[in-house]
């Protein structure tokens, strides 16, 4: 408990863009915000005033961390489940906790889960040899997804084989592979929702994730032409894999939308999730107030949509040899040009296809939002002609 506020303290593990906008919404709320920072300039240890360097894979460093902490929660999915158990073990509320989480860090256990709870998913196998990927694509046909079973995000840990040769590299690494069919999709949707320690929960309206070389670069809230009845499905699945896993806090379902109708499961995601940014100004509660109402126990807010359309733009950093050069001054500009869309930068230095930032625009004309965030963060990354 904060001894200035008697607010609880909040510990997030991680301290990227996640954390740093849950700082955001923690700041109205009177909470302390605590984080876990590896390096003193990550995104949110440059606005967070509680931060502590440390290792998240340091279990020592974690319990440091947690002292003093109501809650602990996390910005991604990489502390070792045995850590976050051993926390528990310490009398450390954490949430999500370690039995739920495992099916985010590891996707041999959640497809096996998944499968047991008769959700909806790709038909899949964890493959250890040739011999596994040979059978497996004669059972399902080629090309064949592998994954890596931890550690992948973003198009990381993906591969697409047409043949058993073309993994023989990948098979000899040693790498832990789930081999999933090759899924005709119409596009990718998410149902992000929320789940309290009571049990309360509370869904966003699903949306339309649209991909580019494995990572996403635009969503839009609500996802168009979507039937009611498909988006209370997967709504309603959604919630009952946060029930069945014991989720609490923010639960992304990524989904795929078949040819034929169907909707399976891809993967899942039990923190903030960048398939939710949008909420900060497309909904009257944003994922990241929910997370921390969530995980504090308190009851949940409205996921009203403040406006008909969102449109969310991710900022992805280029090619070096167009690092942006004035920024501040493409910043001016892009303010005068679209006075409407919002900015969030996440204080990142740019890489190649790293997120450092989104662009957010609420309105009536769903191909003018499109347009508009398209051209601001086109402009905003690489320059040229507004």
């Amino acid at each position: 408990m904060d001894a200035r506020t008697g607010l609880p303290v909040v510990g997030m593990v991680g301290a990227g863009q996640l954390a740093r906008m849950t700082q955001q919404a923690a700041i109205p709320l009177g909470q302390s915000l605590r984080v876990l920072a590896v390096n003193a300039d990550d995104g949110a240890a440059l606005v967070c005033a509680d931060v502590v360097l440390g290792d998240h894979r340091d279990l020592d460093a974690l319990r440091r961390f947690a002292t003093g902490c109501d809650v602990v929660t996390w910005d991604h999915e990489h502390v070792p489940n045995e850590h976050i158990r051993a926390l528990a073990a310490d009398g450390v509320v954490v949430h999500p906790g370690a039995d739920a989480l495992q099916y985010a860090q590891d996707k041999g256990l959640m497809r096996t889960r998944l499968s047991e709870l008769g959700v909806p998913c790709p038909r899949w196998r964890r493959i250890g040899s040739r011999e596994d990927l040979q059978s497996f694509g004669d059972e399902v046909g080629w090309p064949l997804v592998l994954k890596a079973a931890r550690g992948g995000y973003d198009g990381k840990g993906v591969w697409v084989v047409d043949r058993p040769e073309d993994a023989a590299e990948l098979l000899a690494s040693g790498t832990e592979l789930v081999g999933e069919e090759k899924v005709a999709i119409r596009r990718e949707l998410a149902a992000d929702v929320a789940r309290s320690p009571f049990g309360q929960g509370a869904t966003w309206p699903v949306v339309e994730t649209v991909q580019q070389d494995g990572i996403c670069v635009e969503v839009i809230a609500p996802a168009p032409s979507l039937p009611e009845d498909v988006a209370d499905e997967a709504q309603q699945l959604a919630l009952r894999i946060a029930g069945e896993l014991g989720v609490t806090g923010v639960l992304a379902v990524e989904l795929f939308e078949t040819t034929d109708g169907r909707l399976l499961v891809n993967e899942l995601a039990m923190r903030p999730h960048n398939s939710a940014h949008w909420t900060i100004e497309g909904s009257r509660t944003s994922q990241f107030e929910q997370h921390l109402r969530a995980v504090l126990d308190y009851p949940l807010g409205s996921t009203a949509p403040t406006a008909r359309w969102t449109v969310m733009a991710n900022l992805l950093g280029g090619p070096d040899d167009v690092e942006p050069k004035g920024i501040d001054e493409r910043v001016h500009h892009f303010m005068a040009h679209f006075p409407d869309v919002k900015l969030h930068l996440y204080g990142k230095g740019m890489r190649p296809g790293r997120k450092v930032g989104h662009v957010t625009a609420c309105g009536e004309d769903l191909e003018d939002l499109r347009a508009r965030t398209r051209a601001a963060a086109e402009y905003l990354m690489n320059g040229g002609e507004l």
